[in-house]
């Protein structure tokens, strides 16, 4: 995997298959590689937080067909590049204004 960046589908089993043991900037992907949300997991807990969004999650976000992750060093490096991918790209789901 280069620079810790990998894409998957959107679903259970691709989100299994993503890398776990670093912090991740992640960004959920429409059927036209839209990002139409972005936020950060932290190490050992990217999975859930992913489950998290899935259509039978408690925090869904409806149309992602794809997800994209970026692993950084710590989760303050994370939240630097989700602030800054929030206010370029603005995707429509993300609520808080970074």
């Amino acid at each position: 995997m280069e620079n810790g960046k990998k894409t998957s589908e959107f679903t259970e089993n691709g989100i299994e298959s993503l890398a776990k043991n670093k912090p991740v900037v992640y960004q959920i992907l429409d059927e036209n590689n839209n990002n139409i949300y972005t936020g950060v997991a932290k190490r050992g807990r990217v999975e859930e937080r992913l489950k998290e969004h899935l259509p039978s999650g408690p925090d869904p976000i409806k149309g992602g067909t794809k997800v994209k992750i970026q692993q950084k060093a710590s989760i303050d490096k994370a939240l630097e590049s989700e602030a800054r991918i929030i206010k370029k790209v603005k995707p429509q789901k993300n609520k808080r204004g970074k």
